[in-house]
């Protein structure tokens, strides 16, 4: 820990705050003693049953509008998209009749508070790469100055890139943006508390939190789960849904077994023994959506029992310096989890939602489903499954051609509403009139670029 000072240098230089400084400092404190954040099988018990969402009681319609005003909305849109080939906000990216995530979130919002006559509020947390793009288009609803925008955000910090030879804060004079990185979303509880804004949140009334990721758009307000998180009294709440074989490396909640709490285990705490057992989802069944409900006076009083920092499992990132070059500096990226708070609030909680609530797009295979006939964009601007999926959503697979988004424009989309999986491989093109159903996978081996023949296509392959 000697040589946190360099660290502590470098954080003054961009203006981090001193609680944030702490928060990197513990971070740091648990790489130098080389604490394990592996989470053991044997020290788990795997939960069997949970509160489901169709038995939650209904909203009382005269209580709504008193709820949402105690309630803020807060969107994680840190990420930039770079896997997919963009370099602005990925909330800027155009998902359905010509709207981005950032317009279907806005018409949410507004749309809510249009019909409850509540001023619901709203909190985008944006990261130093995200924040002009994001405030630049929010002018385009909010008819205020561009100060006045900025209540709009709250800004995630940011943490120095560790050489994992000296550990310490690694140089990189051609490109010195590459020397920070993002502390993981659950850097959300220390930028509310050190910003300000939890205090000015809880003064003006507001004492409910909802977050969620910018890229689910299945993610909307849902007032039943609201309901159910004041009148249960509960500290944090986490949506989860059923497991699937696409789902196997997600983050699962399980019971430890020494005191029966509930916790989030992520696939990298996982030891190379354990895997196994990570990934049976018949075992393991419920995976952490990040839908997240908070009660925000309990999130402050729990802050503050820990002198500012929440001591969440750190997660230790190996990855080079510059992603793009293999053979660049090793460096490690020191990371906490949003889900993971669910240990440390005495009476958390979870409720298995339906599918259709969990709907992100981290690639361009879920762009592309979220494209087709098996969704619409509802009048009050969601974006839902239709009926004859009966809560199932489309599973597709594209080779690497189609890694970013520039090269969907002239792929065409096929009807997908009674499709289980779609697997797409090689260079194709869809013209209208073409129907999956079932399984299908479509290959063509060649470089050249083949179209698919019109017509319905039911559990085959077809090669071209």
């Amino acid at each position: 820990m000697e040589r946190f000072s360099l660290f502590r240098n470098k954080l003054e230089k961009v203006g981090s705050s001193e609680i944030s400084i702490n928060a990197f400092k513990r971070n740091y404190a648990t790489l130098c003693a080389n604490q394990s954040s592996e989470i053991s099988e044997e020290t788990l018990s795997p939960i069997t049953s949970i509160e489901s969402y169709k038995d939650l009681n209904k909203y009382s319609e005269s209580r709504a509008s008193d709820l949402l005003s105690k309630t803020v909305v807060i969107k994680l849109n840190g990420g930039l998209g770079t896997s997919m080939g963009l370099q602005k906000a990925k909330s800027l990216l155009k998902i359905r009749e010509g709207k981005t995530f950032l317009n279907i979130i806005i018409e949410q919002i507004l749309d809510l508070r249009k019909t409850s006559s509540s001023k619901v509020k709203l909190l985008f947390m944006n990261s130093f790469s995200t924040s002009e793009d994001t405030l630049s288009a929010l002018v385009d609803y909010f008819d205020e100055e561009y100060a006045e925008i900025k209540k709009l955000e709250l800004l995630q910090n940011q943490a120095p890139k560790i050489d994992t030879e000296s550990l310490e804060p690694v140089e990189y004079p051609e490109n010195p943006s590459l020397e920070w990185c993002p502390p993981g979303h659950g850097d959300l509880y220390v930028a509310l508390y050190a910003s300000g804004v939890l205090d000015e949140l809880l003064d003006s009334g507001v004492k409910y939190a909802f977050v969620s990721n910018a890229d689910n758009l299945g993610a909307t307000l849902d007032q039943n789960i609201l309901q159910h998180l004041v009148d249960k009294e509960l500290p944090f709440l986490m949506e989860v849904t059923r497991r699937t074989l696409a789902d196997k490396k997600g983050g699962h909640i399980a019971l430890r077994t020494s005191d029966q709490q509930i916790l989030l285990r992520e696939i990298a705490q996982t030891s190379e023994e354990d895997i196994a057992e990570f990934q049976n989802i018949e075992k393991h069944q419920f995976f952490n959506t990040n839908n997240l409900w908070i009660n925000l006076e309990a999130l402050k009083a729990l802050i503050e029992e820990n002198q500012g920092v929440l001591p969440l499992p750190v997660i230790k990132n190996k990855k080079n310096i510059d992603p793009r070059n293999p053979s660049s500096k090793a460096v490690y990226q020191l990371e906490v989890a949003m889900g993971a708070a669910i240990e440390l609030f005495q009476g958390a909680s979870a409720v298995c939602v339906p599918r259709s609530r969990f709907a992100p797009v981290k690639a361009t295979s879920d762009l592309f489903a979220l494209s087709s006939d098996a969704y619409y964009l509802s009048d009050n601007s969601r974006i839902l499954l239709k009926e004859e999926r009966k809560g199932s959503i489309p599973i597709v697979t594209l080779s690497d051609e189609y890694k970013f988004v520039d090269s969907l424009a002239s792929l065409g989309i096929p009807s997908l509403l009674h499709a289980e999986k779609l697997s797409i491989k090689g260079p194709v093109r869809f013209p209208e009139g073409v129907v999956i159903k079932g399984s299908v996978e479509i290959e063509n081996s060649s470089a050249e670029t083949k179209w698919v023949p019109a017509g319905v296509y039911i559990d085959e392959k077809v090669e071209l």
